[in-house]
């Protein structure tokens, strides 16, 4: 069985970022559950399909041609029938579109074997919202990366703003509440912390201080 470490937490909080650094670091294989969510948004939009048109979603989500690339940079890249849309993942519109899908359970248990499908040897880190409560419960290590609103939104501000978009702080802080709300209160999946998690507040730390932190963690559980 390979190893696995899930790593959940809101949006904003680090755990994209921690979860690649730490799957370079060990060897292991990586998934970034989001980035399925946001493809199925943006194929819904390409397609002219609601986000609350449960059955059709859940038809696409089964049927996505979808990879994951590693170029030789290290750089990941995510192809959509063989287009790299990876830039197009990133937007605001696609991040929005993909909380408003991820609120079905049509969708997320279409997507759920998808998933579960990246643990291979010698193992894998999962980045998302309920890796270590659904996709993974038995994973040998969770972690839970949490920071508050104000520090999230002021995060993904300085990424807006270096990709020369003009944005409202304000305005982003009231998105993240919105996609908090959605997570945690949504039927399917809702975004919570497994009982067996290591809880980590990255607001006041760097992110070399968070991969020092969940790296010492994952030598005293034995994976190094």
């Amino acid at each position: 069985m390979a190893k696995i470490i899930a790593i959940d937490g809101p949006g904003g909080a680090g755990k994209g970022t921690i979860s690649r650094m730490l799957a370079q670091d060990l060897g292991f294989h990586y998934l970034d559950s989001g980035a399925l969510y946001r493809l199925l948004g943006l194929v819904a939009i390409r397609r002219k399909i609601k986000t609350d048109d449960r059955r059709n979603l859940a038809q696409l989500a089964e049927n996505m041609d979808i990879s994951f690339q590693t170029m030789a940079n290290g750089q990941n890249i995510v192809l959509l029938e063989g287009e790299d849309v990876t830039d197009e993942l990133r937007t605001e519109q696609t991040a929005a579109l993909a909380s408003q899908v991820a609120a079905s359970a049509e969708v997320r248990a279409a997507l759920l074997v998808r998933q579960q499908q990246f643990a291979r040897d010698p193992g894998l880190v999962a980045d998302g919202r309920d890796m270590g409560t659904v996709v993974f419960p038995n994973a040998q290590l969770k972690i839970y990366l949490t920071a508050s609103i104000e520090e999230r939104a002021r995060r993904r501000y300085k990424q807006l703003l270096e990709r020369g978009e003009n944005v409202s702080l304000r305005a982003l802080e009231e998105q993240v509440r919105l996609r908090d709300e959605r997570d945690t209160n949504r039927e399917a999946s809702p975004l919570a912390l497994a009982t067996d998690a290591v809880e980590i507040d990255t607001s006041d730390l760097s992110v070399q201080e968070v991969l020092d932190t969940v790296q010492n963690i994952v030598i005293l559980r034995g994976f190094k």
